[in-house]
């Protein structure tokens, strides 16, 4: 049975007015649904807390004090969580609310305790939400994101791919928003490919951009897991990434 880790980021689950992009978290949650439903186990990385808890309390732009960017993630964590338990409960599946810190993966007794709670939930044919708390870990809101999150997540359940999602259609030479002569790199077998890109910075909903993924990718391939960059909004995008496109 293989496992799948996805994670979508800020830019997918919220717009440019920090709502919720409904229509398309219920596509992807009919995607999971549909590779759950077929036998595979699929473990959901979500970032959107911090944007979520922006748009209930009137803030526009990101914080940058800490206690701010802990108290917006305290307010939004529980509305995005609830969105997605009621999509997936639409497709007759069980979602559970996982948030982990840094410090669940560098004390072995966390580690563990983690590992083997969602390797049951797994098991009992349950979809976890996982999400960094960010209301206590003040690391991941300064220096971190969530898809070295997910690669931590991928490698300690031994999955099979990885999968990032993001609003670009995946890892480009320069960044597609400056650059129009951008070309979409295909495959990158060499850590050293990644020297020559310029992958840009991360936009105004969240932390990590393309060069958190990069990072998250050569992560996982240390584990020998595969690391696929897609675009959240395409249609099918993790049927296509099940069927090894």
């Amino acid at each position: 049975m293989k496992t799948i880790v996805v994670k979508v980021g800020s830019s997918t689950v919220a717009d440019d007015r920090l709502r919720l992009r409904r229509r398309l978290l219920a596509g992807l949650v009919a995607d999971i649904a549909e590779l759950t439903h077929g036998g595979r186990r699929v473990v959901l990385v979500s970032s959107g807390a911090i944007a979520c808890g922006q748009h209930v309390l009137g803030v526009a732009e990101r914080p940058r004090q800490v206690p701010a960017l802990q108290a917006a993630s305290a307010v939004g964590q529980g509305r995005l969580f609830a969105h997605y338990e009621r999509l997936f409960g639409d497709h007759e599946l069980t979602s559970a609310q996982v948030l982990l810190t840094s410090e669940d993966f560098n004390r072995r007794s966390s580690y563990v305790n983690a590992q083997n709670t969602l390797r049951r939930l797994l098991a009992w044919g349950v979809v976890p939400v996982v999400n960094e708390n960010d209301t206590t870990a003040t690391d991941e809101i300064r220096f971190g994101d969530n898809d070295v999150l997910a690669a931590q997540v991928a490698i300690m359940l031994r999955a099979d791919a990885l999968v990032l999602l993001t609003d670009q259609d995946g890892l480009y030479t320069r960044d597609p928003r400056i650059h129009g002569a951008a070309e979409l790199v295909h495959k990158v077998t060499d850590p050293r490919q990644l020297a020559a890109l310029d992958v840009g910075e991360a936009s105004r909903r969240g932390a990590g951009g393309m060069r958190g993924k990069t990072a998250a990718a050569l992560m996982a391939a240390a584990a020998n897991i595969r690391t696929i960059i897609a675009n959240g909004s395409r249609p099918g995008v993790l049927a296509s990434v099940a069927a090894g496109d």
